[in-house]
């Protein structure tokens, strides 16, 4: 991130920040700059038997938010990293008019095991990911988000927090085929996360979904959906990030609404 900011010198401002609890503030890169500690946990909203300290997604984005004053905010998963033109290309993608977005990362060898490696790193182009773990937004649709009290390090992250850009942008695109982020390791689905934490966010999720951004929900706004029918419901089954019970309740409606509507 901080070659990425150092590339982007004189064509974009960037600002780096971080979310932390107080403990860990000591670790804070000398070129980020510390928000106001975290002080709550997922351990804080419910009865876990595996005691993990899981931040609070909603928590780290309410920091970027008031304690920066930047146009478009970029969230990605602690473990993605960035090729050095990313700056610079996001700019230019904001500039064509996007108010939401999402870029795929490449897989790179697990090789890789030191930031000695990033001169190697950068010449690599790694393969394709199907996730979704890089957002890109207009500040604007910061207080609009529902989010729930989802927590990060378990899945229903990126499912959450790209549904919502789906429903509330005006000018949404996924980029599927871009090398600008990265993420250490060939897998395409990481190992299980503990099912107590995996329930929590799954109903954090679904209550998210059911809460008032509903009325906002289409499956007209969904990525593929401008292909046909068979297609893209093999799209989205095949995408991880895209849970295909709320496509096919999404789906239901659209085709009924044009049944409706041809009557």
């Amino acid at each position: 991130m901080i070659a990425a900011k150092e590339e982007a010198e004189g064509k974009v401002e960037v600002e780096l920040l971080t979310a932390q609890f107080p403990e860990d503030r000591s670790m804070v890169p000398t070129e980020f700059k510390a928000t106001e500690d975290l002080s709550r946990s997922v351990l804080d909203l419910g009865d876990f038997k595996l005691q993990m300290k899981l931040p609070i997604l909603a928590d780290i984005l309410e920091r970027m938010y008031t304690e920066s004053d930047a146009e478009y905010l970029i969230y990605t998963n602690v473990d993605i990293g960035l090729y050095p033109e990313f700056y610079a290309k996001v700019n230019r993608i904001i500039e064509s008019g996007l108010d939401a977005f999402i870029i795929n990362r490449r897989r790179l060898s697990a090789d890789y095991t030191s930031v000695d490696d990033l001169a190697d790193i950068y010449t690599d182009k790694g393969k394709k990911h199907p996730g979704f773990d890089c957002f890109v937004f207009h500040r604007d649709l910061f207080p609009q988000l529902v989010l729930k009290e989802v927590c990060i390090g378990v899945p229903f992250i990126g499912i959450t927090l790209s549904q919502n850009l789906f429903a509330l942008s005006k000018n949404f695109e996924l980029f599927e085929n871009e090398i600008l982020t990265f993420h250490i390791g060939m897998e395409i689905i990481k190992g299980r996360a503990p099912r107590e934490y995996f329930k929590y966010n799954q109903a954090q999720f679904w209550s998210a979904m059911n809460s008032p951004l509903r009325e906002h929900l289409s499956s007209k706004k969904l990525p593929y959906s401008e292909l046909l029918l068979p297609f893209r419901m093999i799209k989205w089954g095949l995408q991880p990030s895209i849970p295909i019970r709320l496509v096919l309740r999404l789906e239901l409606e659209r085709l009924t609404g044009y049944f409706r509507k041809n009557k």
